[in-house]
């Protein structure tokens, strides 16, 4: 059995029995919620509180602090309420918290304090009716002391009172993706000592090997004492004198040969602080730090300014975090959850994330340091103009979330402002005096903490005013990254006033794109969609342009109105079948330190027997000591007419490689093959010893037109007739949903149950008695009916940020929602002239890059129109007994029906769309 607490004493009251007690598993997040600043005298009071709303604030009036008023409801902390999670629906901006506390009797004699983790927006707290203060703000943690107003081993009864009141100058961020409404972190009772401390900060120094100790007491020593850390490793504690008066102390700590903080070895030195005085007694905390410099240096071998990690380049490729859980908003159900959220980041290859406009939990923070990933956090923006309120909110919530987190070495980072929201005036002005506002703000985070870098305005408007990140924001479907970022790069250089205001001129910062993707990249956003084919396309053009320090994808996970997300909401996982069309080829091949890129287009079209020179490009952002040369593996494969798959060509290349390097190679001179196909020409980067370093691939539709819809190939003996027909071509169909077509007919689906029929004339001059084998050959997918495509359909309106509009990842024009772990199954029933081929199993309705052909044939007007949406080449052998009832009636009648057991619709696509180069087909093998 786990306890939260490790020295209670039996016979306490029930209430703490149930918070302490109790396996972790009835107390939600029953962990330390500060490992950087842990004591051992803690009672979590996570789990079961009375509550109630007060929507007509009258609560105050009436003393619901008080024994005698009715509490009706119950609420989980640390949920916010209105979040599944709490248990407790959204009615009211302000509630009113209840519950007993006892405090051990082993903490007679110390000090005790109430501990709010975080609790949004303002927050009023009574004991047994006594009123103990208030604190206003929502991201930072606070306290109440208890200690005149508690006795050990009685129980006291606790109530808080939050108002969380909507204003214009609240700092908010997106909790219109689910309000943060009152306690939000975990709640905990602290002993204390009768001097404890307030912080103690450490200040890695690599290059001096040491480590600078800031140390904060919660008050002035009353006497002379003594604060002693044990750092482990050490084989004797480090101890440093405080003169009686003095409240901050501070000290060097010798670090021979650290062991760095590295990305790939996330070092933590764990530490042992105690204050320690004669009569005050002994306060120990427990906390950590890591040995690591953040600084900006150049790319070896180039002019070009990169962040530094001790001393080394690091190509930055990162996610933006929106840090949203669907049941509990901006808190997480578990521990594991946080833990899993970081390691979901390394395990796809990513070396950081952007905690967005959320001061983060600590215990997230925690596994980022543990496990190694950068972090760059935001501060929480307000929606209305910068008047002296928000700017108070602002600074309050800076300085709160630089003092709790300055221990936490995977913050590189801190981000002041994002995209100018809560920086404009009335019309949308970003005045000159919120311009030098921002600036003092920027100065002001450089002296709370000189070790990392600032971001002003991480902006979309092309709006720094003093930053040490020349970053910016983008969003373009795949087309548009390489003309965008070529005009990046020519604009990047001190001095240049691009992407600057008021008159200001860059500086030689490294130059980081710190938003991108496709989500906002076409006419109303992208919807749901396949974000990888747009993301490989974005990936190839960031690698080619070295100048820019690295990317952040938008995003870790999908939100109410993004859908972008490497995961869904949920955490359940997107496929983007790769692997299907490079064998073991993963998100990890486009995140590699060794990268190969080719064509500038992922699919290109070209001729039969057209020869190719297909450029290489070369990033290889590592130093990683290699012996010998590399080898590119060169392989030419793809699907002929039929769908057959084809092997077409096998090369190798050796490529002297260097640390650092980033160059143009040799192009590939490709002969396409002599025969209409979809080509996939892949690569990949070996070791001498033969180890597989990246993956990555380009394809090529090679045609000279519309396949021939009625030919014979192959000799006399061994001929084989083909007829082909047009998807749209159908002569007759019923669907109990909807029937519609894709861009003139390369693809039409049926919603529901129901059928397409199609008449095809026997072909001339076929003799069937000469027939051997015939099959008829198509690409088929079940058909959902999205929200977009219902009749009526309602538009997507509404500020989502604020919680408003509709919600519906299906409904945006845009949207075809990519392959998930949800399946959505169809069965089709196949018959010729009456008589059944057979019935076959759709198994969803996919979008991803395997839809190759469904990109190919998109427009260039920031529309999509189902991309990447695909199915499965289905063969529906043909009986003789149907083909002579065909050729007798001279009409081959085709009907592929779904009947109501099974109403998942049906798509059928042509070969200019889906996943083969494949129009619905019949094939008559014929005997001489």
């Amino acid at each position: 059995m786990k306890t939260v607490k490790r020295t209670l004493l039996a016979g306490l009251g029930m209430m703490l029995i149930w918070s302490c007690v109790l396996p972790a598993a009835d107390i939600p997040l029953p962990e330390h919620p500060r490992p950087d600043f842990q004591r051992s005298d803690w009672v979590n009071l996570n789990g079961a509180w009375d509550f109630r709303f007060d929507a007509e604030n009258q609560g105050i009036d009436q003393e619901w602090f008080n024994a005698s008023a009715p509490y009706e409801m119950t609420i989980t902390v640390p949920f916010s309420w209105g979040s599944k999670l709490s248990g407790v629906e959204d009615q009211a901006d302000i509630g009113w918290y209840r519950r007993s506390i006892t405090v051990p009797e082993d903490w007679k004699g110390k000090r005790v304090f109430l501990v709010v983790g975080a609790c949004d927006w303002h927050t009023t707290a009574w004991l047994d009716s006594h009123r103990l203060g208030e604190h206003q703000g929502g991201y930072t943690p606070f306290e109440f002391d208890l200690t005149e107003h508690v006795a050990a081993g009685k129980s006291h009864r606790l109530v808080l009172r939050v108002d969380d009141t909507p204003h214009p100058f609240k700092l908010e961020g997106k909790q219109g993706y689910g309000r943060a409404a009152g306690i939000w972190q975990t709640v905990y009772l602290e002993a204390r000592p009768q001097v404890a401390l307030e912080t103690v900060h450490f200040t890695p120094d690599v290059d001096g090997q040491q480590a600078h100790v800031t140390a904060e007491l919660d008050q002035p020593a009353p006497e002379p004492m003594t604060l002693e850390l044990q750092i482990a490793g050490r084989p004797a504690p480090v101890t440093q004198k405080i003169a009686q008066g003095t409240q901050e102390v501070k000290l060097s700590v010798a670090m021979e040969r650290p062991r760095l903080w590295s990305l790939e070895d996330p070092h933590l030195y764990d530490v042992r602080a105690q204050l320690k005085g004669q009569t005050t007694g002994t306060d120990s905390v427990a906390t950590y730090f890591g040995m690591r410099k953040i600084s900006v240096g150049k790319l070896p071998g180039t002019d070009y300014p990169y962040v530094m990690l001790n001393d080394k380049p690091v190509y930055l490729e990162l996610t933006l975090d929106q840090a949203y859980h669907p049941d509990g908003y901006y808190t997480f159900p578990s521990d594991a959850f946080m833990r899993d959220e970081i390691l979901r980041t390394r395990n796809i290859g990513l070396n950081g994330q952007r905690i967005h406009i959320k001061v983060e939990i600590p215990r997230k923070l925690y596994w980022a340091d543990k496990l190694g990933v950068l972090i760059m956090a935001d501060v929480p923006n307000s929606w209305g103009p910068p008047d002296e309120k928000a700017r108070v909110e602002t600074e309050f919530a800076l300085r709160g979330m630089i003092k709790r987190d300055y221990n936490h070495p995977a913050i590189f980072s801190w981000v002041n402002f994002n995209e100018t929201w809560g920086l404009f005036s009335e019309r949308r002005r970003y005045t000159r005096d919120t311009q030098a506002w921002v600036a003092s703000i920027y100065r002001l985070t450089k002296q709370l903490d000189p070790t990392r870098l600032v971001e002003d305005n991480s902006p979309c408007n092309y709006d720094h005013v003093e930053t040490d990140l020349n970053s910016w924001h983008a969003y373009l479907p795949g087309y548009g990254w390489r003309e965008f970022l070529e005009n990046v790069c020519k604009n990047t250089y001190p001095g240049s006033t691009w992407n600057y205001i008021g008159g200001r001129a860059q500086d030689g910062d490294p130059m980081f794109n710190s938003e991108c993707g496709n989500v906002w990249g076409y006419e109303g956003s992208a919807g749901d969609i396949d974000w990888s084919w747009d993301y490989h396309i974005m990936i190839n053009e960031f690698r080619r342009h070295p100048k820019i320090c690295g990317w952040l994808y938008t995003e870790h996970h999908d939100v109410i109105n993004e859908w972008n997300g490497y995961w869904r909401y949920d955490r359940s996982e997107k496929y983007t079948g790769l692997p299907d069309i490079v064998d073991g080829m993963t998100l990890n091949d486009f995140h590699n330190p060794f990268y190969l890129a080719m064509e500038r287009e992922l699919c290109s079209t070209v001729k039969p027997g057209q020869v190719v020179d297909v450029p290489v490009y070369a990033s290889f952002m590592t130093d990683r000591p290699i012996e010998g040369d590399l080898t590119m593996e060169v392989s030419m494969y793809g699907w002929n007419t039929l769908g057959a798959k084809e092997t077409y060509a096998q090369d190798k290349r050796a490529i002297s490689y260097r640390p650092w390097m980033n160059e143009d190679l040799p192009p590939l001179l490709v002969k396409m093959p002599d025969h209409s196909a979809l080509a996939v020409l892949a690569v990949a980067l070996k070791t001498p010893g033969g180890d597989v370093l990246h993956r990555n691939f380009t394809t090529y539709l090679v045609t000279d037109g519309a396949s021939p819809r009625d030919e014979t190939v192959g000799r006399r003996n061994e001929a084989t007739r083909i007829v082909r027909f047009e998807p749209d071509t159908f002569s007759d169909a019923q669907w109990s949903l909807k029937q519609w077509n894709v861009l003139g007919g390369l693809k039409v689906n049926g919603a529901g149950a129901g059928y397409f029929e199609y008449r095809i004339a026997w072909p001339e001059g076929l003799d069937v008695e000469k027939v051997e084998q015939a099959v008829l050959k198509m690409e088929l997918s079940a058909k959902q009916l999205f929200g977009k495509d219902r009749e009526g359909a309602a538009r997507q309106e509404g500020d989502f940020m604020r919680g408003e509009g509709t919600h519906d990842p299906s409904l945006n024009r845009n949207a075809y929602p990519m392959t998930d772990e949800t399946l959505f199954p169809s069965r089709v029933a196949i018959s010729l002239c009456g008589k059944p081929l057979g019935t076959f199993e759709l198994p969803d309705d996919s979008a991803d890059h395997r839809g190759i052909l469904s990109w190919h044939s998109q427009k260039r007007d920031r529309y999509l129109r189902e991309a990447g949406s695909f199915g499965v080449l289905v063969d529906a052998s043909i009986p003789t007994e149907a083909l002579r009832q065909a050729f007798e009636q001279k009409e081959l009648v085709i009907r592929l029906s779904v009947d109501e057991s099974l109403p998942g619709g049906l798509a059928i696509y042509g070969e200019r769309f889906g996943r083969y180069p494949v129009d619905p087909t019949l094939v008559f093998a014929l005997s001489d």
